[in-house]
């Protein structure tokens, strides 16, 4: 069996009441592990867009995708690597204002993970970091370690190819092009 790797899976489809339940139920069959996911409409209008981060060998990912790929409501499903996406993440920290105030090198910290003050008031500060999730981790160690953290959330991982358009794209056009030739 091949090292498990992380693999980002895609799904296309309309907004359909039920089907992230019908999605998740696939890798919890497969019982993979999903890191995170992600749901938000596409360019295409219409058409809402599922990215989900999951540990696997390539064997299984493959059959996870075309798993969903049967579903009714899924227009298309695709898996990629880190290496064939544009992808980031968000991470907000909370921390104490008075000790935050106290803190010398808080605005040194804050450029060189080029982060920054999204609020800020008498109880507590919070910064946003955009970022990889090593990176979004490493100024979440480094705020513990120094001053603690209040609170702490990172989004799922939200992801585009590198390629010119959409996959998802060409297929419409194709499936398109079959109707019209009819």
């Amino acid at each position: 069996m091949e090292n498990k790797i992380l693999y980002t899976v895609t799904v296309f489809s309309e907004n359909t009441v039920g089907l992230l339940g019908q999605v998740t139920s696939v890798f919890i069959r497969r019982q993979l592990n999903i890191e995170t996911l992600s749901v938000s409409p596409s360019a295409i209008e219409g058409i809402h867009k599922f990215t989900i981060t999951v540990f696997s060998d390539e064997e299984t990912i493959k059959k996870v995708v075309l798993q969903i790929d049967k579903r009714v409501d899924v227009l298309k499903a695709y898996y990629n690597t880190d290496d064939e996406l544009i992808h980031q993440e968000i991470a907000l920290y909370k921390l104490s204002t008075p000790d935050f105030l106290k803190m010398v090198s808080a605005e040194e910290l804050i450029r060189k993970h080029n982060a920054f003050v999204l609020d800020i008031n008498e109880n507590s500060v919070v910064i946003q970091k955009t970022g990889h999730h090593k990176e979004t981790q490493e100024l979440f160690k480094e705020l513990s370690a120094t001053i603690g953290v209040l609170q702490f959330i990172r989004s799922g991982r939200i992801a585009i190819t590198k390629s010119k358009i959409e996959r998802l794209s060409d297929m419409l056009r194709e499936l398109d092009k079959k109707h019209n030739s009819k």
